[in-house]
């Protein structure tokens, strides 16, 4: 059977469980929102995701959207990603435990990077229960760093 479709059928068996547990309907908008969350392999954000919603032509409101993102993250199926402080975007929990982020704070790129030996298995601390890790690396893109370098260039030609 397709790793994938297990995934899926899992994180639905979660969710449709998580709404149950607190006595909340489970209606096509939720399930819609929840497909194209589950379809989406990058971090999202609320918006990105009503954007995909409505070019599958399924009409649903903002609020709705938002409300079942965090429906979504309090089942602990997404995880909450605060990159810079205006960057807020949400990713499958599944997914973001396999890799970390770099992110540049010129241009605010977020690429994913994956590293085996960063673990939390080895590190204990008391009265506490790691239930998954993200590191964030904040620093400069090679493209920022380019046309900084550019821009230093021309500045010291006009001076001179």
């Amino acid at each position: 059977m397709d790793q994938t479709y297990t995934t899926v059928n899992t994180l639905q068996k979660l969710f449709s469980d998580y709404l149950k547990s607190k006595k909340l309907r489970h209606t096509a908008e939720r399930e819609a929102i929840f497909t194209v969350v589950c379809d989406t392999n990058d971090p999202f954000t609320p918006e990105s995701i009503y954007q995909q919603m409505e070019s599958i032509n399924f009409r649903v409101s903002r609020a709705s959207v938002y409300n079942t993102i965090e429906l979504l993250l309090n089942a602990k199926i997404v995880v909450r990603h605060q990159f810079t402080s205006s960057i807020v975007q949400y990713e499958l929990k599944c997914l973001a435990e396999n890799h970390d982020h770099v992110i540049c704070t010129y241009c605010g790129t977020v690429n994913k990077i994956k590293n085996e030996k960063i673990s939390f298995s080895g590190h204990k601390t008391p009265k506490f229960t790691p239930e998954y890790h993200t590191l964030y690396i904040y620093g400069m893109c090679s493209k920022c760093k380019y046309r900084l370098t550019r821009e230093k260039v021309k500045t010291n030609k006009s001076k001179i």
